[in-house]
């Protein structure tokens, strides 16, 4: 039943994350992610159900629009197959628990903000706001069917104290932390606490440590330098998917 469970959540993620292109692309610019159909961003021609097969259509179609042969975004196959890949892994390691109402929606608002900071520097209230009403309501719904209220409190505890230090880093150096990642911390935040405090700083830990090592690597290739303004919220999401997933064994493993 796990193996079910796992392969029916790489489905429903490759069917979810073929969505995520769509948010990505439409929602920095302020259209609507419901209408009208998806289409050729270049030509504008309206896409067949053939053309929106996750993953196989970007493949058969060699990564290039069917009536204008213009190249695909690659965004649209790395967020099915981020989606699809980061799902399986959340049922895997969560197990089939009422967490998973509330945490997959969660994992895939990361690589979706990830997608539009990394290629717009921007991370949309549009999407950072609604996901925190959601997650309140959500993990308070996981909480009542599962543990008690004991860990809503504790995230919700949890999503201040994130905003709060995020916000004092973004007062001091305002050209390194900018007011979107305050706000995405407040969701991490949220969820990470609902697990536990350590997950916390399990998963800011790693979002700094991996942006710290990108930044030296980019640094080291001539392809940055100190002042070169580098997304954050890709690390942050990265560090609060790894805490999700495997906070647990990185904390036994530190001794807490």
């Amino acid at each position: 039943m796990n193996a079910v469970a796992i392969a029916l959540a790489a489905v429903a993620g490759l069917a979810f994350g073929s969505f995520t292109g769509v948010v990505v692309h439409r929602v920095p610019s302020k259209e609507s992610i419901v209408s009208p159909r998806s289409r050729c961003p270049n030509c504008g021609h309206e896409l067949a159900v053939a053309d929106n097969i996750p993953v196989l259509s970007w493949m058969m179609l060699g990564g290039r629009c069917r009536y204008c042969r213009t190249p695909i975004s690659p965004r649209y196959l790395a967020g099915e197959v981020l989606t699809a890949t980061i799902w399986a892994l959340a049922v895997a390691r969560l197990g089939r628990s009422w967490d998973l109402l509330a945490f997959l929606p969660f994992l895939w608002v990361l690589i979706a903000l990830s997608l539009i900071d990394l290629e717009t520097k921007l991370l949309p209230n549009r999407i950072v706001y609604p996901s925190v009403v959601a997650g309140i309501a959500l993990l308070a719904v996981s909480a009542a069917l599962g543990p008690g209220v004991d860990p809503w409190i504790r995230g919700m505890e949890a999503m201040v104290a994130s905003a709060g230090v995020f916000f004092v880093i973004a007062l001091i150096s305002p050209a390194g932390m900018g007011m979107g990642d305050v706000k995405l911390s407040a969701v991490i935040g949220l969820y990470l606490g609902y697990l536990s405090w350590g997950r916390v700083l399990v998963g800011f830990f790693m979002a700094f440590f991996a942006g710290a090592v990108v930044g030296v690597g980019l640094m080291i290739a001539g392809r940055a330098g100190r002042k070169t303004a580098i997304p954050f919220g890709p690390f942050m999401a990265v560090g609060a998917v790894l805490a999700t997933l495997f906070g647990g064994p990185v904390q036994r493993l530190l001794g807490h």
